[in-house]
């Protein structure tokens, strides 16, 4: 019998799309902070916003599949279970701690008009660090047997979403409940790491298969995710919900599959595009290999105060004009880094190099 062969390295259909998602995020963020308040109920403002909806998604996910890399590398390496779930609980903690820089870097930037309250906001890299955390347990189990949990485990926490929403939170801390209550404010750990364990799964199936196999898989992957949408979208329009109150755009369990849905659509797509479409330097995959710096120094350029004399006023037109020159500035950010990387090598680890055996996190 053939030795298997696990799939390593960077995968660069899992660069382009967190490529994709960084270039989506670009301009909804842009779109977010510069359209004139009077076209925030127009076609372009709302096309904008809809789509971007997904990229949340997609961070998660591919963040979930590059601790299943993480995990299932250690395995076969023969660490011992309690160091791999070190291991998974160390990287966790360095997204987490990642979160709360870019956050004090935000609000010193900001002072003297940014309360201290800011420090607590959980975006999404928080919902990264804090949901590995919760689980890096599942380093205790083989790879095999780790895929099919994971996925149970993303059914669950999308379908106790709702119920999260329902329960008294009352005498809990704010901050508490922002890390566990869906609030269309926060990205909390219900439903949105959903998406992590997700991922989980994915990339522990990744890792099962030869790389002869990832066409099939990824053919596969394409119909699933087809009858996720479609039967997700079916389902919640249901005229009865096993649910006493429900808010679809909030904490549905059918969003959620939707959206897992569209990421398996996206995968072979990305798959076909870079493995027989475009060939040479590809800015989108670009992105996608340096997506924590990307998010972390975009978010400053669109939101902090360099640009503050623009906020919320622009046209359409103007506004498009701003998000291709904050995508282009970012291209060129992103090949800089990687430029400063072969260059100096370790010097770059500030900025988020990630393991040369896994693919980059997503944020």
């Amino acid at each position: 019998m053939k030795p298997h062969k696990p799939i390593g390295g960077r995968l660069a259909f899992l660069d382009w799309t967190r490529g994709l998602a960084a270039l989506i995020m670009l301009q909804g963020h842009s779109f977010h902070s510069f359209a004139s308040k009077d076209l925030r109920e127009g076609g372009a403002y709302v096309l904008s916003q809809f789509v971007g909806g997904i990229v949340p998604a997609i961070f998660l996910f591919l963040t979930g599949v590059t601790m299943a890399f993480l995990m299932d590398g250690r395995e076969r390496r023969g660490v011992a279970p309690a160091a791999r779930v070190a291991d998974s609980l160390k990287r966790a903690g360095y997204l987490l701690g990642l979160a709360f820089v870019i956050r004090f870097q935000m609000w010193l930037f900001a002072l003297p008009y940014s309360p201290w309250t800011d420090l607590l906001r959980v975006d999404v890299l928080n919902c990264m660090g804090f949901g590995l955390a919760l689980m890096s347990v599942m380093a205790v189990f083989p790879t095999r047997e780790r895929a099919r949990l994971c996925a149970i485990l993303g059914l669950a926490i999308a379908a106790a979403a709702p119920l999260i929403s329902m329960a008294d939170w009352s005498a809990a801390p704010e901050f508490l409940r922002a890390y566990i209550v869906p609030d269309y404010r926060f990205f909390s750990f219900f439903p949105w790491a959903a998406f992590l364990a997700f991922g989980l799964s994915v990339g522990s199936i990744l890792r099962l298969i030869d790389r002869e196999q990832l066409q099939r898989s990824l053919q596969w992957s394409a119909v699933a995710g087809i009858v996720l949408v479609m039967g997700g979208q079916y389902a919640a329009n249901l005229p009865y919900t096993l649910y006493s109150k429900s808010d679809f755009w909030l904490n549905s369990p059918w969003l959620i599959l939707i959206k897992l849905g569209v990421i398996l659509v996206i995968l072979p797509f990305a798959y076909l595009w870079t493995e027989f479409g475009v060939r040479g330097f590809s800015w989108i995959r670009q992105m996608g290999t340096t997506s924590l710096l990307v998010y972390w120094v975009h978010i400053e350029l669109v939101y902090g105060r360099w640009l503050g004399g623009y906020k919320e006023s622009l046209s359409v037109a103007q506004t498009v004009a701003v998000a291709a020159a904050v995508i282009l500035l970012m291209v060129g950010l992103s090949v800089a880094r990687t430029r400063w990387t072969e260059w100096f090598g370790g010097l770059s680890f500030f900025w988020g190099h990630e393991p040369k055996n896994v693919p980059a996190s997503g944020d």
